[in-house]
């Protein structure tokens, strides 16, 4: 599939004659590479730990949340609404005040990752402890298990299923959003690579760092991908 996409990228070029700075040929980009990589990968590496940082903190804030909400209905009416507003909000909207407040290194664009992916877990997570089976919560009640073991003994193995699919859906989005913290204004990354080629019309380097960003999101769902069927091993697969 990716040997055929090659094929057709680089006879579109040709056939249509297109000029190198609106569409390079993959030849210029694979040059790109091949010049110019230990500057992608640096540039890549900062975006990757953005990335990485951005996931950890906005996968163990929603899960946080979500324990919260479902221990205390009094801290769902006091959580909920900003965690809806978070949301209601554009992102682009959101990042410039991140680099106002918090600068354009590692910070800003770490906030902004965990804002993409934290109602996503947040919700699914939340969802699935609400939805556990009758019989679980029968089963509990039978022993007179306090809250907060009904919690951890029934309510959360139950719900790992759902956490795990919004923890996917999080994966992909993570990059997204260091991505748009980097756009808006960065010291490095790949969407600061993307914005200096741009102005340059070095559209080779560009698609180079487009590629890579790409890589890094397959790579990181993979990586997430395996670890939750790992964690989750009872569920079936897709």
């Amino acid at each position: 599939m990716t040997a055929a996409f090659i094929v057709l990228w680089a006879a579109l070029v040709r056939w249509f004659a297109i000029p190198p700075y609106l569409l390079p040929g993959p030849e210029r980009v694979f040059h790109a590479f091949v010049e110019r990589w230990w500057f992608l990968l640096d540039h890549a590496r900062i975006t990757a730990v953005e990335t990485v940082i951005g996931f950890i903190c906005g996968v163990a804030g929603g899960v946080i949340f979500a324990l919260l909400m479902t221990l205390s209905p009094l801290l769902r009416r006091v959580l909920l609404p900003p965690i809806l507003v978070t949301q209601a909000l554009p992102v682009f909207a959101i990042a410039p005040i991140l680099v106002l407040w918090l600068g354009f290194g590692l910070a800003s664009k770490v906030v902004m990752a965990m804002l993409v992916i934290f109602f996503s877990v947040t919700s699914t997570f939340y969802d699935g402890l609400r939805r556990t089976e009758t019989g679980l919560l029968d089963l509990a009640g039978l022993y007179r298990v306090s809250k907060f073991q009904e919690l951890l003994h029934f309510r959360i193995p139950a719900a790992l299923p759902a956490l795990s699919s919004g923890v996917r859906i999080a994966a992909v989005f993570a990059p997204i959003g260091a991505v748009i913290g980097e756009w808006v204004g960065a010291k490095g990354g790949l969407a600061f690579i993307m914005l200096q080629s741009n102005a340059r019309m070095q559209a080779d380097v560009m698609f180079a760092a487009l590629i890579l960003l790409a890589v890094m999101v397959l790579l990181l769902r993979a990586i997430v991908e395996g670890a939750t069927r790992h964690l989750v091993h009872w569920q079936p697969e897709d």
